[in-house]
């Protein structure tokens, strides 16, 4: 080993001049990184502060403005609805460009630092944010759905609340809210129920035996969703009639597709719908799917006289 410990220690000696003559360099570089809170404006960083709180006290007054036009005239929520959330995403914005023009004195060698930033934080840290942001933006334009409408997205199933920057939330039927990312939303199927309408279509199935009188069963069906308190009248009632294997049982199913006047009616419309079809099938004799039993008789005996 003795032959190799010469080169070693001629490594080791010019890897030290080197280091040495490196550190001038790094330490004429340190105040130009030291230069760069010059381009903060701290009074504006202060004025920033006031901006976001500003920011959030107007938000919550167009909230609350928002919720009392909703329910003050019923009949424009849905428009209402999209109105705030356009305003809410203008006031984001805003507020982000303001921030930036008070903090930042954007000369050109702030605006090569920022750009050189934010590319970084794209690249790195900030890529699974900017990826919603840039998701919310398409979701505003693309319009997937709407403030308001009753959405199915990923087995969950309620109405939209807010269409945010960086994700969508949701008030399920159990009252549960639910967050779903902006860029989730692009990749994975959503069905929209009414789409900026108040009316929706509720589709209703009912089984019947093969063994019944299946005409007045569709037209007491019909009846039942026409009575309804909850009933779109604009729109005509399709009753459909197909025979199914349900748990093998050989059954009719009757499917109905009423709308109903408004979508957050949508569960108590189902449940009237049913409770008047439950009746009329049991005042009329209507009975549900039932096992039916064949005789087969052998032809090796005789038929009996």
């Amino acid at each position: 080993m003795s032959p190799m410990r010469p080169p070693l220690r001629a490594a080791t000696a010019a890897f030290l001049l080197a280091s040495v003559a490196a550190a001038p360099a790094w330490a004429q570089e340190t105040p130009e990184l030291i230069d760069l809170t010059k381009f903060i404006q701290w009074g504006g960083v202060a004025a920033s502060v006031l901006v976001i709180v500003g920011s959030l006290v107007v938000l919550r007054l167009v909230g609350n403005f928002g919720e009392r036009l909703s329910r003050q005239f019923a009949n424009r929520r849905p428009i209402i609805q999209k109105l705030e959330s356009s305003i809410r995403f203008a006031i984001y914005i805003t507020t982000i460009i303001l921030c930036v023009r008070l903090s930042v004195r954007l000369d050109s060698t702030a605006l090569t630092v920022i750009g050189g930033g934010l590319a970084f934080a794209v690249g790195f840290a900030m890529r699974d944010l900017v990826a919603a942001i840039i998701a919310g933006i398409t979701i505003m334009f693309d319009r997937p759905f709407q403030v308001g409408d009753r959405v199915e997205y990923a087995g969950q199933y309620g109405d939209i609340l807010t269409i945010g920057l960086r994700s969508v939330r949701m008030n399920t039927l159990d009252d549960n809210i639910i967050t779903i990312p902006n860029n989730k939303v692009l990749t994975d199927v959503a069905s929209s129920g009414n789409y900026g309408a108040l009316e929706m279509q509720v589709p209703m199935d009912f089984y019947i035996g093969v063994d019944q009188d299946v005409k007045i069963a569709a037209e007491l069906v019909h009846e039942a969703c026409l009575t309804s308190p909850y009933i779109f009248l604009s729109r005509r009632v399709p009753v459909l009639i197909t025979q199914v294997i349900l748990q093998n049982y050989v059954a009719i199913r009757i499917k109905a597709r009423p709308y109903v006047f408004d979508c957050k009616y949508e569960k108590p419309f189902e449940t009237d719908v049913h409770m008047r079809v439950l009746e009329a099938f049991r005042a009329h004799g209507v009975h549900p799917p039932a096992i039916l039993h064949r005789q087969i008789l052998d032809l090796d005996q005789p038929t009996p006289a």
